[in-house]
């Protein structure tokens, strides 16, 4: 009889212990960092936290400060290049990295070679998990440019997994993707949710064959929220006639510590000895059992990390607990992301997440395209007018159906999300297509040409 079909045993080991073990680490990071990180002893000290400190429970792990962006930019600009938060001598440094900065300037960490392995190591554990299997011809079609973890990382990744990578890039654009995808016969694919199903409906007038006749059968998505929503996963999955998983990470931490299983219910925690990864309530900070239904943020700490150790690091990732057990045998709890802690608007008093909006939007599908923009017409992120929002017609829809299709979204989004939005539909290809960056859902245009 045979066990269940995973890369490393640890993934199936028994919740409890997996906890247990985590607080364990966590007590010796947090005790080996007071010594190697000047950032880390000064926060301890300041927080009371002395070299006794043992963690043995969710709470005690909330003595701790968190970390967060604006921590990090200033830890980096009072000792550049690598910060504060650096943990071993320059040297030591193999690789160096870089955020995205969708939210300000990116930010920089080194890796030490052990640190390229422990990632490597686990994005494995999230491809294996999402079906790639060693020898899979796999086809690298996120971005490989400007240092993110996305990049060599993934490819790095897919080598440790024992697939043939054929890294493309998304810079190498829509055309050189789809093409190499038909000569080299790839089974695999990882990219953004919203640039597959672009390729899909691109793949017939590029290549003479529409994708459901390519030899893709497996898609990982991840980068950008999407690959979780039921109406855009269905699809991306009609749209390539394969099965499409979806992974979650974070880039100060680790390209990916969330990975779907064939299920497809969620993804399952895979860093059990290498990320220590809490749920905590974004107003209050407390820990949030993780039981089906539970909604909170995710918070890190990075438990093998030599060069940029993070303790209690911020993601802004907002996630639900879709359940607790899975017919593959993992034994951590399952997720989806749906927002960010700093991407949320206030409408009339309620609170706003754009890919709750982009979810409704793609279930109107064929008379949308799915892409659709936020236009921020006012200053901050708050205000009391009917929120305006762009949509695209579908390919094969006509501008008869256009006040309809509004007066349809404007309803839906009334219902399911309690404010009210000024829709509008403009014609397809007028929002700029998915690419090497991530989809930006929300736009500023202020009166008289501000942003």
């Amino acid at each position: 009889m045979t066990g269940p079909d995973v890369l490393d045993d640890v993934e199936v080991q028994p919740w409890d212990q997996v906890v247990e073990s985590q607080f364990r680490r966590a007590t010796g990071t947090i005790q080996d960092l007071r010594k190697r990180s000047e950032l880390y002893a000064d926060t301890l000290d300041q927080a009371g936290i002395g070299p006794d400190f043992e963690v043995r429970d969710w709470s005690d792990l909330t003595a701790i400060p968190l970390t967060d962006k604006n921590a990090i930019r200033a830890s980096l600009a009072a000792h550049p290049p690598l910060g504060r938060h650096l943990a071993v001598d320059p040297s030591d440094v193999t690789q160096i990295q870089a955020t995205s900065g969708t939210t300000g300037s990116p930010s920089y960490f080194g890796l030490t070679p052990n640190d390229v392995q422990t990632w490597a190591r686990l994005g494995a554990r999230g491809f294996y998990a999402a079906g790639f299997r060693p020898g899979d011809v796999v086809l690298h079609a996120w971005s490989l440019s400007k240092g993110f973890t996305g990049g060599v990382p993934v490819v790095r990744m897919l080598q440790q997994l024992g697939a043939v990578v054929v890294p493309i890039g998304a810079e190498g654009g829509m055309e050189r993707i789809l093409t190499v995808a038909k000569d080299q016969a790839a089974v695999g694919l990882c990219t953004a949710p919203n640039y597959a199903l672009y390729l899909a409906d691109m793949a017939e007038r590029t290549v003479g064959v529409p994708a459901t006749e390519l030899a893709v059968r497996s898609l990982v998505v991840g980068g950008e929220p999407g690959g979780g929503i039921p109406s855009i996963r269905s699809r991306i999955e009609a749209g390539w006639n394969a099965t499409c998983c979806e992974v979650l990470g974070n880039s100060d931490i680790a390209t990916i510590v969330w990975a779907e299983c064939p299920d497809r219910s969620g993804m399952h925690f895979i860093g059990q000895d290498i990320v220590l990864a809490e749920l905590v309530d974004p107003e209050k900070g407390t820990p949030v059992e993780p039981a089906a239904g539970a909604v909170g943020e995710l918070i890190y700490t990075a438990l093998e990390r030599e060069a940029s150790p993070l303790l209690r690091f911020k993601s802004g990732d907002l996630v639900e607990v879709l359940g607790t057990e899975c017919s593959c045998g993992r034994t951590s709890y399952k997720l989806r992301c749906f927002g960010r802690t700093d991407d949320m608007l206030l409408v009339r008093g309620i609170n706003v997440w754009p890919t709750a909006v982009q979810e409704i939007v793609a279930g109107y599908a064929p008379r949308t395209t799915g892409a659709m923009r936020i236009v921020l017409d006012f200053e901050g992120y708050t205000t009391n007018d009917h929120l305006r929002i762009e949509v695209e017609r579908g390919t094969e829809a006509t501008t008869d159906d256009d006040a309809t299709l509004a007066r349809d979204i404007t309803s839906a989004i009334r219902s399911k999300l309690v404010f009210q939005a000024d829709v509008h539909v403009v014609g397809p290809g007028e929002i700029e297509p998915p690419g090497a960056g991530k989809v930006k859902l929300v736009e500023r245009r202020l009166p008289g040409g501000g942003a």
